[in-house]
């Protein structure tokens, strides 16, 4: 709503939203094509919950190309299902639309706790468990993660048509149609 008001004062910051999905659908299946794993680490819910989780039906439904859904779900909120309050799907849902894989579905965690305790309890045993590892910066390698799933894209997208076609012209010539 901000950047909206600032719109109406001529401000020229802009969003691609069409980038940000591409651009996360990209990091996700560039460490899925390359033997790694994927995970969702979720403090609430709600858009930024939807926005993480559909990166899975972009990669599979949308781009046509073959993965099977996050590998680790964590999610801390102090929202029920029961009240209808979980802003969107529980992990078992998540699975009926390909956002998560449903092998792991029995290590997918939702941790009912409001977020301002389970961060900080997180954080500090990670730190104490985990040496530093080497940054993977990945937001730097965010053009070139996405050039490569387009162009997985593009190619599977051709194989689509011309399995498509071949459908379509042996229907036709099945039937007695004319191919056009």
């Amino acid at each position: 709503m901000n950047v909206a008001a600032m719109a109406l004062r001529d401000s020229k910051l802009l969003f691609d939203v069409n980038r940000d999905v591409n651009q996360t659908a990209a990091i996700v299946y560039e460490a899925k094509s390359t033997g790694h794993k994927s995970s969702v680490f979720i403090l609430g819910g709600g858009s930024p919950k939807n926005f993480m989780l559909q990166t899975e039906p972009q990669i599979q439904e949308v781009m046509g190309l073959p993965e099977k859904g996050h590998d680790y779900f964590l999610q801390c909120t102090d929202a029920r299902p029961d009240t209808g309050g979980l802003s969107g799907a529980t992990p078992a849902e998540a699975v009926s639309w390909g956002k998560v894989d449903p092998d792991t579905l029995p290590d997918c965690v939702v941790a009912y706790v409001d977020s301002t305790i389970a961060l900080p309890l997180l954080t500090a045993y990670c730190l104490s468990r985990v040496k530093p590892r080497k940054l993977k910066r990945l937001y730097d390698r965010r053009d070139e993660m996405l050039d490569k799933v387009k162009a997985r894209y593009l190619e599977a997208g051709t194989v689509a048509k011309v399995k498509t076609g071949r459908k379509i012209a042996k229907r036709a010539s099945g039937a007695g149609l004319r191919k056009n």
